[in-house]
């Protein structure tokens, strides 16, 4: 299963509620100095119990582009084809403004490659939200967040 039709199929896919694990105080303290980040979460599946995912982050938004690098990694829970974990790496951009929010940060990761490109709206510090490529959000948003480890 291609992780592209991950994104295709988001809106049916948002219906069911996903989970993610929530940071700890000395995680913050230790990320303060870091250059790398680390978002996880579940997203939900009409297939299985949930992809689990993990995105990091290298580098700053005032970074030149190429020290912003990500690495990210979806794994299937209980899938019934049993599919391979999938790893994607390249780099991200910072873009400005979605639709209905001229002032949105999002984040664009554009593996290298094939893969498709993922599109990330920062909802706070500690949030990142899949959205779709016209960086529009889903319904049911909240079930496709991934929460700073």
């Amino acid at each position: 299963m291609q992780l592209r039709s991950l994104l295709a199929g988001s809106a049916m896919l948002a219906l069911l509620a996903g989970c993610a694990a929530g940071p700890t105080e000395q995680r913050e303290e230790e990320q303060a100095t870091s250059s790398e980040v680390t978002y996880q979460g579940t997203l939900p599946c009409r297939n299985c119990d949930g992809i689990d995912l993990d995105v990091v982050l290298q580098g700053e938004e005032q970074s030149t582009a190429e020290e912003r690098t990500f690495n990210l990694n979806a794994a299937y829970r209980n899938h019934p084809q049993n599919p391979p974990d999938e790893t994607y790496e390249g780099n991200w951009e910072v873009l400005s403004g979605t639709p209905s929010d001229p002032d949105a940060t999002v984040y664009e990761l554009t593996p290298d490659g094939d893969g498709q490109i993922y599109y990330f709206l920062r909802v706070d510090d500690r949030t990142l939200e899949l959205i779709d490529p016209e960086r529009r959000r889903f319904e049911n948003g909240e079930t496709l967040q991934l929460n700073r480890q």
